[in-house]
């Protein structure tokens, strides 16, 4: 017998060898609040159909934990593939990005046009609603996904035979001797993590036009098996819609072909390009509050953690100045109440992430003070004291000037309900990228962003990589709470992804990441992300020391000439 130990029971079981841990969970009567998806076993995430031969620790999970619902995220995305498969097999379905009420997908042929834009496959409202009747039958089949490791030639001829030549060229670069195939019903592709036991556990989801395509919805994080309908992200999908166009006409449409270009020796020109854009982008937002240089008093800039708010603000500001207008950056965390009036979590601690921890009241104050033409005393808030203080420092607003300020409330009209609207020029900032592992494997802003963090958190913050790691759920809360819900607020929404992003920061975050020990906390998630990493080919330190020093790049990795 094999002894493992159940952190859900608190108790050591014994296992016959081969026993699965589906077969653990129907013998123990494993309860969760929601139906056991998957497991963490040794802080490794597995499926339910892995096989027990040696003792482990093992700890169960529903869909409130992330992985798994990432787990029933990924089942469903292959339902939706072989619903595709069998009805439009002429086209193939891409997974572009996830917006906050539901998954973007469409139809597209294989060769794109003479600009190279894809060329999306125009399907009517009948044929989208016989995508989602084949699904629920797929579902309602209660078929089993299944896995097994084939040459990985093999594996390409499958995908290419499936309309996936992205997933095939990604897959023959990695050099590896085996991929690990999916299968369902005899639908074969490939997923970088595990799936469900069987289609009849995916009960809940939605399904519906949007845009050139539509939208596979899930059920939210915070309220399990409820489909949440939130109102329809325009503003966000254009900007995503922008990124994946220039993927395109770059040549790189998923990381298969970024991998390609980076060892052929393009690092340089991609590196070029893309900040490049940036600067362009920099300059059109410049160019309209400019445009509106005698309504616009003060440039408001939100967005989620690590998302490059405070370079935008910086780099926006210098091409202000380019325009003869004169910025002036205020703080918005100089605002914070005093500590012992903040207010506390559901756990007890001080929550500095919501609107009421910030005295709306004196900003609005002072705010309309200096549009009025008075003199304000700044404040600072001492963050070692926990209260606002006064330096002496001095404010008032001369005719060019303009005041730009950044922070996560920056987008909530209750921010600043006593002034003028029409004073006010708001911008959403975040990484958006669309550039995608392949296909049917999207990347996640969150991760993204999350390396980002890791990256500087352990360069300027002295915070390790497993506490930035424990801390993310946290800040991921904060932002599902406090900025998401505002961002289509925005008059422009500019996108801090950069298409060489990831092979520059798998550089400095791969290091990070592997000092977590197994046993820790962090680890399994740790494990998650030097796996996505391990798809990405790295830049070297002669290619890293061609990003520009106003790059917003720079503020993570360092070597910048602003001052933050």
């Amino acid at each position: 017998m094999i002894k493992v130990y159940c952190e859900n029971l608190k108790k050591t079981l014994h296992c016959e060898p081969g026993d699965t841990l589906s077969s653990i969970v129907k013998r123990e009567r494993v309860e969760l609040k929601w139906p056991v998806i998957a497991a963490i076993v040794d802080n490794q995430l597995k499926e339910l159909g892995f096989p027990v031969y040696i003792p482990h620790n093992i700890e169960f999970i529903d869909y409130s934990h992330p992985d798994g619902a990432r787990t029933y995220i990924r089942s469903l995305n292959f339902v939706l593939q072989k619903a595709t498969a069998e009805l439009f097999p002429q086209y193939s379905l891409v997974i572009d990005y996830n917006l906050q009420n539901g998954m973007y997908a469409e139809l597209r042929e294989m060769d794109p046009d003479e600009d190279g834009f894809p060329r999306v496959a125009v399907i009517s409202e009948d044929e989208v609603k016989a995508i989602k009747r084949r699904m629920q039958e797929i579902i309602d089949a209660d078929l089993p996904f299944t896995r097994q490791k084939i040459r990985t030639e093999e594996a390409a001829k499958m995908f290419r035979a499936n309309n996936r030549p992205e997933k095939a060229f990604l897959h023959e670069q990695r050099g590896k001797f085996f991929t690990t195939v999916y299968f369902l019903d005899g639908y074969a592709d490939h997923y970088y993590g595990p799936l469900v036991n069987s289609t009849g556990e995916l009960t809940s989801w939605g399904f519906e036009s949007f845009s050139r395509g539509f939208l596979l919805r899930s059920p939210s994080l915070t309220r399990p098996y409820e489909i949440i309908h939130t109102p329809y992200q325009f503003n966000l999908s254009g900007v995503f819609k922008e990124y994946s166009d220039w993927c395109s006409i770059l040549g790189v449409k998923g990381v298969g072909a970024l991998n390609h270009s980076i060892t052929k020796g393009n690092a340089s020109e991609l590196i070029q390009i893309s900040e490049a854009l940036h600067e362009r982008k920099y300059a059109a937002i410049a160019d309209e509050i400019y445009k509106r240089r005698d309504d616009i008093k003060l440039v408001l800039i939100a967005g989620p953690s690590s998302s490059g708010k405070t370079s935008t603000s910086k780099r926006v500001a210098l091409q202000t100045r380019v325009l003869g207008m004169n910025p002036v950056i205020i703080e918005m965390d100089n605002y914070f109440i005093d500590r012992d009036k903040t207010p506390k979590d559901a756990e007890g601690n001080y929550d500095f992430e919501i609107l009421e921890a910030m005295d709306v009241a004196f900003l609005n104050e002072q705010l309309n003070d200096l549009f009025s033409g008075k003199i304000i005393d700044l404040p600072r808030y001492d963050f070692t004291l926990g209260k606002r203080v006064f330096t002496g420092e001095k404010l008032t607003l001369r005719d060019k000037d303009i005041l730009i300020m950044e922070g996560i409330h920056g987008l909530n009209p209750k921010l600043t309900s006593h002034i003028d609207p029409e004073k006010i020029y708001k911008i959403y900032a975040s990484a958006l990228t669309s550039l995608s592992l392949d296909e049917n494997n999207n990347i996640s802003t969150s991760d993204c962003r999350l390396i980002r963090r890791i990256v500087r958190d352990g360069n300027y913050r002295g915070m390790s990589p497993e506490n930035t790691i424990l801390r993310w759920p946290s800040v991921r809360r904060g932002e599902i709470n406090n900025i998401f819900p505002f961002q289509e607020n925005a008059d422009i929404m500019f996108n801090s992804a950069l298409i060489y992003e990831l092979p520059l920061l798998k550089y400095y975050a791969e290091p990070l990441l592997r000092r977590i020990a197994p046993n820790s906390p962090a680890s399994t998630e740790s494990i998650r992300l030097l796996k996505f990493l391990s798809y990405i080919q790295e830049l070297q330190p002669s290619e890293i020391a061609l990003i520009p020093p106003t790059s917003v790049m720079r503020e993570f990795i360092g070597g910048s000439s602003f001052r933050y």
